[in-house]
């Protein structure tokens, strides 16, 4: 970790549910995409892929419980004790001008010895980015906006994978016509402040507003949209129900952990039984209409761009796809 310290102004002995929205407000000022909450540390910020403490104070295990509370509700600790992780957003409002969002997980941990919590919040901007600002080819543009289809985000965690499909999402609602359904774990970005003037979009939160993504696709079929957001296609079930979507001619996207285009593939399929592999291959093979790949690499000047690559899937590249063996 860097031994550069960002110095929280008038620091609390002791830093509560009143002290929240201040100390969050200090790290976005300061530019940090990520903070840490946990028990037995001082308050840690990611400032361009660097972490920093920002406070002296080591926070205590009721500290950070009250914290929880204070943004999940009163029953975040308890449901930490009971064995279970908690995804929610966060969002203060210092001013009438300003609004700052947060991805928030909790997580039970072991601090020596005995029974911690971890609280990480990821920064997100409250008006999602335009595609045309994000250097992309415009071969690539023309493919992520498909007339039906899937579409693949992929990378790691932190890799900027929700960045991208807001700029996508912003570009369907103030170019597009239609209904788009987001189904979010939980919700990041939104479009509040985004022209729609042949669109709407519906957002939900899993599992606050649906249980699953599974059940959420099948909550879009019933709903007559034209592109469905699907925020992480995981497993199984959520990837077959991603392509029973695209299958009725709807337009998808979700992302998906991986380590390149190819292996994005391979990872979808391999999610099936070895006796499903070939026809949902062949099925992923002729709905995908693009994957993207991306991963962050750190600039000169300390900051950091994405570096991509991507796949736009025509006719002779799944003529090649469908001579490979799947599986």
């Amino acid at each position: 970790m860097s031994n550069d310290v960002i110095k929280y102004p008038n620091e609390p002995t002791r830093i509560t549910e009143a002290d929240l929205d201040s100390l969050l407000l200090f790290c976005v000022r300061n530019e940090a995409s990520d903070i840490t909450l946990q028990t037995g540390d001082q308050v840690v910020v990611d400032i361009h892929g660097r972490l920093r403490r920002v406070t002296e104070h080591k926070l205590t295990n009721s500290e950070v419980a009250g914290l929880l509370n204070a943004i999940y509700g009163a029953n975040g600790t308890a449901q930490i004790l009971s064995g279970k992780d908690l995804d929610t957003h966060y969002e203060i409002k210092p001013s009438r001008g300003e609004r700052y969002r947060f991805r928030v997980n909790g997580t039970g941990c072991h601090v020596e010895g005995h029974e911690g919590i971890q609280i990480t919040m990821r920064t997100i901007p409250i008006d999602p980015p335009y595609l045309k600002d994000m250097n992309l080819p415009e071969d690539l543009v023309e493919g992520l906006i498909p007339a039906q289809g899937i579409v693949i985000v992929a990378g790691a965690t932190g890799s900027g994978k929700s960045t991208l499909l807001a700029g996508i999402m912003r570009e369907i609602l103030e170019n597009e016509n239609g209904k788009v359904l987001s189904y979010e774990a939980p919700i990041e970005f939104v479009y509040d402040n985004v022209p729609q003037p042949r669109t709407l979009i519906a957002q939900h939160e899993i599992p606050a507003n649906l249980p699953n993504f599974p059940a959420a696709v099948r909550n879009a079929l019933r709903r007559k949209p034209n592109y469905i957001l699907v925020g992480e296609a995981r497993d199984k079930e959520t990837i077959a129900a991603v392509i029973d979507a695209a299958l009725t001619g709807h337009v998808v996207y979700t992302t998906v952990h991986s380590n390149g285009v190819a292996d994005t593939l391979r990872r979808m399929i391999a999610a099936f039984p070895a006796d499903e592999r070939h026809g949902r291959g062949v099925d992923l093979i002729e709905l995908i209409r693009a994957i993207v790949w991306q991963q962050l690499l750190p600039t000169k000047d300390g900051r950091r761009i994405p570096q991509r690559e991507w796949l736009v899937f025509d006719d002779q590249v799944r003529e090649e796809l469908l001579k490979t063996e799947l599986k």
